[in-house]
């Protein structure tokens, strides 16, 4: 948890007499997307208690109470085990009736990266005049020989969490409103490892060190645009809609979007692709902006059109500092926050393009003889 405790889920049954022993009762542990999620095994004491699978609502003052109908997850009714299923009566209660019953298939997250859904990663860091100079400790930029700054850590927090989910772990790494050598242009949408054709970075510590680089040799300025980013990565969520993969764009800014409304039509558009946009706010600034181009309150729309499904995730990094100073705490809350909606986001892609998942790949057996080769 959290606070560095632990809680307990359940308890196995006890078997006596064996060092080895091998336990019927199975757990089915809840599974969060955007944590990481620590188990410890521990030696457990026979209690003599039932599991409660769901509780009804309570219906006063009749002997024959007629209960609404409700839904349970078939893996805590039985794990999957249909005839197991058994009924027990309460006290002083003479009949339970079961009315009717229906098995509702429901697909998750996980059932789509057992498939082989990929998860594609990419990062775009702001680098506009207003961070301050990178060489000032009063720089959001700043390169600290002690600790990370608010760039840093935002992109490490989401980054360690979502890179397990992408195969060959190569992310693209942009940057957004720098002026570039060696003419000085300025640009909205460059590689921060200084290959165009290629922007690739290998794991997130090479889009760590991409980023450093970049600090190094180009210079901040401005303005601070959003679309050119999210239609760098839009072209490439439109050419893949078959389910196989996913795009996932991180957006990290101190500043005032400049190109609202540009920023707004590119949203409304990429909602139809499977998409999702993540922004972390860092420094002071005001951000009502990006809780506007978030749309948990009133869907985004562009020149009369909305968007499809919300795609958005905003959350300013000054929420999640904490007090004490622990910065593998704070990071810790704010991937947790930022990456809560992302399951459900892909899930509202692939469920309005009717897009099942793939069957999962067969477990790989060694062979159970040695394999001989004549010569």
């Amino acid at each position: 948890m959290g606070n560095k405790e632990w809680r307990e889920y359940g308890r196995t049954e006890v078997i006596d007499n064996t060092l080895n022993p091998d336990f019927v009762r199975k757990f089915m542990l809840d599974y969060f997307f955007e944590e990481r999620q620590n188990l410890r095994f521990d030696l457990s004491n026979e209690d003599g208690t039932f599991t409660i699978c769901h509780k009804t609502e309570v219906v006063k003052n009749t002997l024959n109470p007629v209960w609404q109908a409700f839904k349970i997850p078939v893996r805590a009714l039985c794990n999957g085990d249909y005839d197991s299923i058994s009924f027990v009566l309460l006290p002083n209660a003479s009949q339970v009736t079961l009315l009717s019953f229906l098995v509702d298939i429901e697909v998750t997250f996980l059932d789509y990266i057992k498939g082989g859904t990929q998860i594609n990663f990419t990062v775009a860091i702001d680098f506009t005049a207003s961070n301050g100079n990178p060489a000032q400790p009063t720089s959001l930029h700043y390169m600290s020989p002690y600790q990370l700054n608010a760039y840093a850590m935002a992109l490490k927090a989401v980054g360690e969490i979502i890179q397990d989910y992408d195969s060959d772990k190569m992310f693209p790494a942009l940057g957004f409103g720098a002026k570039l050598p060696p003419d000085g242009r300025v640009s909205h949408e460059f590689a921060l490892n200084g290959n165009p054709q290629n922007p690739y970075c290998t794991g997130i510590d090479g889009v760590m060190e991409a980023y450093y680089q970049s600090l190094k040799s180009v210079q901040l300025y401005g303005p601070t645009n959003f679309s050119p980013v999210i239609n760098h990565v839009a072209r490439y969520a439109a050419s893949v809609k078959d389910g196989s993969q996913y795009f996932v764009l991180l957006i990290i800014t101190d500043g005032v979007i400049s190109d609202m409304a540009q920023t707004k039509e590119s949203i409304v558009n990429a909602a139809s692709l499977p998409m999702s946009i993540i922004i972390v706010g860092v420094g002071p600034a005001e951000f009502d902006a990006m809780v506007e181009l978030d749309g948990d309150e009133v869907r985004i729309s562009s020149r009369g059109r909305f968007a499809e499904r919300d795609i958005v995730q905003f959350v300013p990094f000054r929420d999640y500092i904490d007090r004490t100073g622990n910065h593998i705490l704070s990071m810790a809350r704010l991937a947790k926050d930022v990456l809560a909606e992302i399951p459900d986001q892909f899930l509202s892609y692939m469920r309005t393009r009717g897009i099942k998942p793939s069957p999962a790949p067969p477990p790989y057996s060694p062979p159970s003889q040695p394999i001989q080769t004549q010569i």
